[in-house]
This record gives structure tokens, sequence and C-alpha cells, in this order.
């Protein structure tokens, strides 16, 4: 088959060539104008499950657990997750908040981590926020640790500055970038940055 008339072609050979190039390029259109697999079509399709993996630094404990399946959280995750992300100074626990969670998530996915987060600090008692503002300067006295909403971490072989930017391209609550202790703080709370 050919697609461009010849000198001997007849006035109805010649509309068959316009009807199959008209054909071949409204394929091609079409075959630009569709994302490819694995491309904006596969970051968009909705995740089935969410999981996480995390490494609390100062207590050594590791945690990889799948926290959401299904449309809905994973009730034995929430405590898992609890339980890892207390105040490891007290041992007191408190729920923490299912948004940040999805947070560390969505930042895991954006900066491409393969590596647990390695976990300074999540939920603190007020007892620890106190003693903290005491000898440490930036440590609000409403601070979101208290209520399960915020955390402090690195990712291992990841710049921080480049997993800040990430979280604020996010907007998905506050981000704080502290090069000199060599962590990042996320929280759920307002969108702000510092």
């Amino acid at each position: 088959m050919t697609l461009y008339p010849t000198p001997d072609t007849t006035p109805g050979e010649l509309m068959l060539h316009r009807r199959q190039a008209l054909k071949l390029g409204m394929a091609a259109m079409t075959i630009a104008v569709t994302p490819r697999w694995g491309s904006t079509q596969q970051r968009s399709a909705p995740a089935s499950k969410k999981a996480l993996d995390l490494y609390h630094t100062h207590t050594g404990e590791r945690l990889k657990t799948i926290y959401w399946a299904e449309g809905q959280y994973i009730s034995e995750a929430l405590v898992a997750l609890n339980h890892l992300l207390r105040d490891y100074r007290t041992d007191d626990m408190r729920p923490i908040d299912p948004h940040l969670l999805d947070l560390l998530y969505a930042l895991g996915h954006a900066v491409d981590a393969p590596y647990p987060f390695h976990i300074i600090s999540a939920y603190r008692s007020p007892a620890t926020n106190a003693y903290l503002r005491q000898h440490h300067q930036g440590v609000a006295k409403n601070s979101q640790h208290m209520y399960g909403r915020a955390i402090d971490f690195y990712l291992p072989k990841r710049d921080l500055a480049v997993v800040s930017r990430a979280a604020v391209r996010l907007r998905r609550g506050g981000v704080g970038y502290y090069p000199q202790n060599h962590f990042v703080h996320v929280d759920t709370g307002p969108v702000r940055s510092w």
C-alpha cells in the first residue's frame, strides 16, 4: 500500500490514499496527546495501599508497615506506628495524626526514597516539650509535636535541602529546615516554612 499517488493513480484510488493518510494522521495525533504508561497516568493513579518504613534513631526500633489499604486506615498498623513514634523519653503515647503519615508517604514518593525515614522526634509529652524549651532554642511552646502532628527526620543518602523543598511543594503543613542539626521538620499544622 502506498500513501502517495503515482502518475497512474485513478481518482478512486486517490480518495483511498487521502483516507488512509487522514486515518494515520489521526492515529499519530492520538498517540502524541495520550500520556505514556509510567508517566503522568501512572503517577496520578490513586494508591491501593500506603506503606511506611521508619527507623527511630533513639530507640533503634524499626517498623515497615502498610498502614492504609482498600480506602481505610488499618487500626493495628496505626497502633504500631503510635508506639514507634511515642515520646521515647517518657514512653508516653498519643495517636499520631494519620494525615502526618500520609504526608510522609507522599514525601517519600516525591524524593524517591528507597530508605527508611530516620525519625529523631515525633510525639512529645508536654513535660518533654517544656524541658526542651528550657534547654534548646526554637522549641515552640505549643508545639505540633505535643498533638501527634509533627515529625523531625532525615533520609539517608538524600540531600536535606532537596527533601525540605519537596515538603514545601506538597503544601500540606509546616516545614522546618535544620541543616545544622541534620533534620527536616514536617507537621500538619498551617502551611508555612522556616
